[in-house]
């Protein structure tokens, strides 16, 4: 009988715990795409030109994948956390938010509409150190237990041997979790490379949109795939942290 009770407080204790995480409410203030490709990995640091200039060209436009990205994650892995997310229009119709200027890394400044794509509504919210831009956020949404930022990055990395090397893509997601205050107090990154290959010839990089949007592309799909059996574990690890 003894054993029983116990039994039976700690599943009231378990249950509590969840109903009461069922009802922390998070916002999620930033969903965007980095554009600047880090090619490191695969070309000297004369090549960062090269980079810019593919940021620069309109038909690098990553809007299609980024949309059915931004789609996924909030029908499908959002429902893996324990808290609940805010509707989006909560977010995006908000006066204050639309009046809303981040403040920016001094290397990046008014070049950020060229090297980032926001999903449609949301602002561009980049890592600070000192999380100036949560911080404001956090008190702009006060009714929320937390905020959210999620942004998609890019590298490319060399597949292959000899004077024709192959090059794939690595596609990142990045979920930051902020508390009332404005502070971290979950991060997590997940990464997938794309199954796609393309050439890099004598070390010099191919980077055209044509070349480059569909490796990107098929490796946001491969994280896709990916996401579908980590967000589960994400959303543990993320859980009680509020």
């Amino acid at each position: 009988m003894k054993k029983l009770f116990i039994f039976f407080n700690l599943s009231l204790l378990i249950l509590s715990a969840s109903v009461y995480a069922q009802d922390k409410k998070v916002v999620v203030v930033t969903f965007y795409a980095d554009k600047q490709i880090d090619i490191s990995r695969v070309a000297t640091k004369s090549a960062e030109a090269s980079v810019t200039k593919l940021c620069n060209d309109p038909d690098f436009d990553m809007s299609s994948f980024l949309k059915n990205f931004h789609d996924q994650f909030f029908k499908n892995y959002a429902k893996k956390f324990n808290f609940q997310l805010l509707p989006e229009r909560e977010v995006i119709d908000n006066s204050d938010y639309k009046d809303f200027v981040p403040n920016d890394p001094a290397t990046v400044g008014a070049l950020r509409d060229e090297l980032t794509l926001a999903a449609k509504g949301y602002k561009v919210v980049l890592p600070l150190k000192d999380n100036g831009n949560e911080k404001k956020l956090a008190e702009m949404f006060a009714s929320a237990d937390g905020i959210m930022k999620v942004y998609l990055d890019f590298s490319m990395e060399k597949k292959g041997l000899g004077g024709v090397a192959l090059v794939k893509v690595n596609a990142s997601v990045h979920i930051l979790l902020f508390d009332k205050n404005g502070k971290k107090v979950f991060s997590t990154t997940e990464t997938a490379i794309s199954q796609l290959t393309g050439s890099q010839i004598a070390g010099i990089s191919f980077l055209t949109p044509k070349k480059v949007l569909p490796l990107c592309e098929n490796a946001v799909d491969e994280l896709m795939i990916k996401l579908q059996d980590d967000m589960p574990k994400i959303a543990a690890k993320a859980d009680g942290k509020l």
